[in-house]
C-alpha cells in the first residue's frame, strides 16, 4: 500500500510579516485538507523566523513570532543564527516557553552542556500506517558567537553523524531541518544517504523543483516568505520503505490573498512601535546623521564604540545609522529605526603594522557608496567611514592614534561593529583575536551614550 507524506516548510523569514497573513492561511487550510483526506502532514520552520529589525519582534524579543507560529499551526522548527545569538541567554532560553510545536537542535547546549528543556535533539513521529519518521535539526556553528552569550555550541557534523547511527536502524524516514546553508546540505547529503530529505536555511537559497544528490533531495525555499515549501515522500507502507521524493515551491503572489492582510501588517508594526515607546533620553539639540559628510551623530556612535570596550580607537561606517535624531525625547523606538541592524560591538588587539592596514583599507573610494547586504547589516549604503581617535594628514600615509603617530610593533585596541570581521571588507581580521560584546547591539551602546 503506498501513501504520501506531505511536509510544508519555510525559512529565513526573518520578521518579514508583509506575506505572512496568507502563508498562515494557506498552511492552515492545507493541513485540514490532507487531515480530511487521511494523509499525513507535517509543517516546519528551518529558523530565522525571528529578525529584530522588526519593531513587533524586538519587542516581544521574539515571542510575537512564536505566537504566530502556534496560529499557523507548525509542528517542529528549528532555529537559526538570528534566534540563536541575537538573544541574551536568558531571553533565548524564555523564547519559546510558550511554544505548541517542537523546537528541535541537535548541536546547542546549556552552560551546563546539557540539553535544554526547551530543545530536543531529534523527534520521532508515527504515521497513521505506522511508519516512523525522525526529524533532527542543526543550526549553524558560530562558535565565538555563542561561547560569548554562555552557550555550547558543537560541531553540527559531528552531531548528526551520532545522530544518524543511533537513528538509522530506528526508524523509516529520516528528515533533516538544516540551518546550515546549501554547501553543507550538499555536504551532508554526500556524506549521509541514510537521510531521506535535507529541508534547507540560513544562505536563502531557493530549490523549485528540489535537488537530489545521492538519493537525498534537498528542499529549500529561499527568504523572506517569497516562497512556501512542500515535500511529498511516496512510501510503501507495508515493506516500510521510501520510493519517492517530490518537491515544489508556492509562491507568494501565487497564493490566495487574506482578506485582513493588509491591516495585520498594519497592526504589527503599529503594535511593536508602542511597546517600544520607553523614553531613554532628551536631547537639547537635534543629532544629525549623514552617509557622505561629517555628522554629530555617526560620530557620537563611534566615540561611544571606543569608551564601551575600552579601545584605543574606534571607526564604523556612517550607513549605519538610518536617519538623525530630533531634538526632544529619544525612545527605544527611535533608536531601533535609526539602528535596526542586530550587530554588536567588537575588541581586536593588533599591532600598529596591521592597525595601519586595516585604517588604510578604509580609504578604499567605492566602499561608501557601497549598497550593502548580509552580515547583519540593515540598512541601504556604505557610507562614509567615521574614526575616533584616528588621524591622518592629507596624503594618508601617517596615521595616528590619540594624536601619536602609529608605532609598527605596539599592540592596540581596536572597536569596530562585528560585521567587519567576517571577512568581506577586512580579510586580515579573521584570523585575530576578537572579544564580542553581547548581547549588546550598537543601539544599546548610543542608548547608554546618550543616557550620559
Amino acid at each position: 500500500m503506498k501513501e504520501i507524506i506531505h511536509i510544508y516548510h519555510t525559512n529565513d523569514l526573518h520578521s518579514h510579516f508583509e506575506h505572512w497573513s496568507r502563508i498562515r492561511d494557506f498552511l492552515k487550510k492545507r493541513k485540514e485538507w490532507h487531515v480530511s483526506e487521511g494523509e499525513d502532514v507535517f509543517l516546519f520552520d528551518i529558523g530565522d523566523h525571528v529578525d529584530r529589525w522588526h519593531p513587533y519582534t524586538e519587542a516581544t524579543l521574539g515571542k510575537g513570532n512564536v505566537g504566530l507560529l502556534n496560529e499557523a499551526g507548525y509542528d517542529a522548527v528549528t532555529i537559526g543564527n538570528n534566534e540563536g545569538i541575537t538573544l541574551d541567554y536568558e531571553d533565548l532560553n524564555r523564547l519559546y516557553q510558550d511554544a505548541e510545536f517542537q523546537v528541535i537542535v541537535g548541536n546547542l547546549f546549556s552552560r551546563e552542556k546539557k540539553v535544554p528543556d526547551w530543545i530536543k535533539t531529534h523527534t520521532i513521529y508515527e504515521t497513521k500506517s505506522g511508519l516512523k519518521v525522525a526529524v533532527l535539526g542543526l543550526t549553524a556553528y558560530f562558535f565565538p558567537f555563542y561561547r560569548a552569550l554562555g552557550w555550547n555550541i558543537t560541531s553540527p557534523l559531528d552531531e548528526l553523524k551520532k545522530l544518524v547511527e543511533q537513528l538509522k536502524n530506528e526508524v523509516d524516514v529520516l528528515v533533516l531541518l538544516s540551518h546550515l546553508g546549501l554547501r553543507d546540505d550538499e555536504l551532508i547529503a554526500e556524506s549521509f544517504p541514510e537521510i531521506d530529505v535535507i529541508l534547507g536555511a540560513h544562505t536563502h537559497h531557493i530549490l523549485h523543483e528540489g535537488k537530489e544528490i545521492n538519493g537525498v533531495m534537498l528542499g529549500a525555499a529561499g527568504k523572506f516568505g517569497n516562497f512556501v515549501g512542500h515535500m511529498m515522500i511516496e512510501v510503501d507502507a507495508v515493506k516500510k520503505n521510501v520510493l519517492s521524493k517530490k518537491a515544489q515551491l508556492y509562491a507568494h503572489d501565487h497564493l490566495p490573498k487574506s482578506e485582513h492582510e493588509d491591516g495585520e501588517r498594519q497592526h504589527w508594526y503599529r503594535e511593536g512601535e508602542s511597546l517600544l515607546g520607553t523614553e531613554v533620553a532628551n536631547l537639547e539639540e537635534s543629532l544629525p546623521a549623514e552617509w557622505f559628510k561629517k555628522s554629530p551623530l555617526p560620530q557620537l556612535l563611534s566615540d561611544a564604540l571606543k569608551e564601551w570596550c575600552k579601545a584605543d580607537c574606534s571607526f564604523l561606517n556612517a550607513g549605519l545609522l538610518m536617519e538623525g535624531l530630533n531634538e526632544g525625547p529619544v525612545t527605544k523606538q527611535d533608536l531601533h529605526r535609526i539602528l535596526p541592524h542586530p550587530i554588536n560591538p567588537c575588541l581586536i588587539e593588533l599591532s600598529g603594522a596591521e592597525l595601519k592596514e586595516i585604517i588604510k583599507q578604509t580609504f578604499n573610494e567605492e566602499w561608501p557608496h557601497l549598497q550593502l547586504k548580509g552580515l547583519g547589516f540593515r540598512g541601504k549604503i556604505m557610507g562614509e567611514f567615521v574614526y575616533t581617535d584616528i588621524a591622518f594628514e592629507e596624503d594618508k600615509q601617517r596615521i595616528y592614534i590619540e594624536g601619536e603617530q602609529v608605532q609598527p610593533k605596539k599592540t592596540y585596541k581596536l572597536a569596530i561593529p562585528d560585521m567587519f570581521t567576517f571577512g568581506h571588507f577586512f580579510p586580515d581580521l579573521q584570523r585575530l583575536e576578537k572579544k564580542y560584546f553581547m548581547p549588546e547591539f550598537l543601539r544599546d551602546i548610543l542608548a547608554w551614550k546618550l543616557g550620559q
